[in-house]
């Protein structure tokens, strides 16, 4: 960010996003606010009707800090359509006070393409950055998690796409999530760098040519077994995996149903093994872990499940702190400046 913005963290939310807004967007920003009160909050929306849920909850809030947006993307507006009819609204109020180094960071649990959009068109990319990525944390076997990067923020992703997904990704996994030079691998059909469409295998080159902790292909199989930190891919692909790894819950409580349905004996079984089923697959609570951030974007973009709870939206809020805690922006636009001026020498 420039120099020219208060240094004290600015974290712009979007009151109005989220299935349960303005009430779970601003208790959520309000509570954040209060744990950690060393950072300037602005709510952006309808001033009417957060005003009404500070005062239906005896909350304090500086009117002054309260942005007014008249519109609301609605989650099945189109994405694109939207940030040009709805100028007005609170994704793109909130995009522009990032864009105009008013604020650090926007959160928001509206419209996702919406955010994306506005984050990319509005905000603006860092300098170096094609495309911006979007990951998802997903459990493994061993306790812990695997990142992939991209799972939807864009497709037809090309080799130096998946190379600067890579690199933005271990920044974050690094700074962020704390895991120290994290391994990386690239999503193909086969463990072997020849295996692979032709951007896999021109990203492989790309990314084995750096620094960054490259083991290689890995594949489908691999991505659940704990042994890999993050895992690049095109969005197409990696939001599919996404989705098939959050119908695995579904279908263990499927079964588990079926399976209790047999038989008294069995009923009693299954009523043992819920408790122990719900605590192994805490660690797949998003409210705990908040929103996704957006990564490549010039300021803190950070989005949220529509369904978000108060606690999910302060999670968010707290991650886009720590993000600016850790100068992150920066470090992404340095470290892919150094690549491109290695990859040109």
């Amino acid at each position: 960010m420039s120099s020219t913005i208060n240094p004290k963290c600015i974290i712009a939310v979007d009151a109005m996003g989220g299935d349960y807004a303005p009430r779970n967007a601003v208790l959520g920003a309000i509570d954040a606010f209060k744990s950690s009160p060393d950072f300037e909050l602005l709510l952006v929306g309808k001033k009417d009707s957060i005003q009404e849920i500070l005062s239906e909850n005896n909350l304090e809030f500086d009117s002054d800090k309260i942005i007014h947006a008249e519109q609301i993307i609605e989650m099945h507006d189109s994405p694109t359509t939207s940030l040009k009819l709805k100028s007005d609204s609170s994704i793109v109020v909130g995009s522009k006070l990032v864009k105009d180094k008013k604020a650090h960071a926007f959160v928001s649990a509206g419209n996702t393409g919406a955010m994306m959009a506005a984050s990319t068109l509005i905000t603006g990319r860092i300098k170096g950055v094609s495309r911006p990525t979007m990951g998802a944390a997903l459990p493994t076997a061993k306790g812990g998690v695997c990142y992939v990067y991209d799972v939807g923020a864009s497709v037809d992703s090309k080799p130096d796409h998946l190379f600067e997904y890579a690199v933005m990704a271990s920044i974050f996994v690094s700074e962020i999530e704390g895991v120290k030079n994290p391994t990386i691998g690239l999503l193909s059909v086969g463990e072997e760098s020849e295996k692979g469409n032709e951007a896999t295998k021109a990203a492989h080159k790309l990314i084995k040519n750096s620094n960054l902790n490259f083991i290689g292909n890995v594949e489908g199989r691999d991505v659940l077994k704990g042994d890999i930190n993050i895992v690049i891919c095109d969005g197409f692909v990696g939001n599919i995996l996404l989705k098939f790894a959050e119908s695995v819950i579904g279908l263990l409580k499927g079964k588990m149903r079926i399976y209790a349905d047999k038989s008294i004996t069995n009923k009693l079984r299954a009523l043992l093994a819920k408790g122990t089923l719900k605590g192994a697959l805490t660690g797949m609570d998003y409210q705990e872990y908040g929103g996704v951030p957006l990564l490549g974007i010039n300021g803190i973009s950070i989005i949220g499940h529509g369904s978000s709870s108060p606690l999910a939206i302060k999670n968010m809020i707290l991650k886009a702190k720590e993000m600016y805690d850790k100068n992150l922006i920066q470090k992404i636009e340095e470290s892919l400046k150094f690549y491109t001026e290695k990859n040109n020498d």
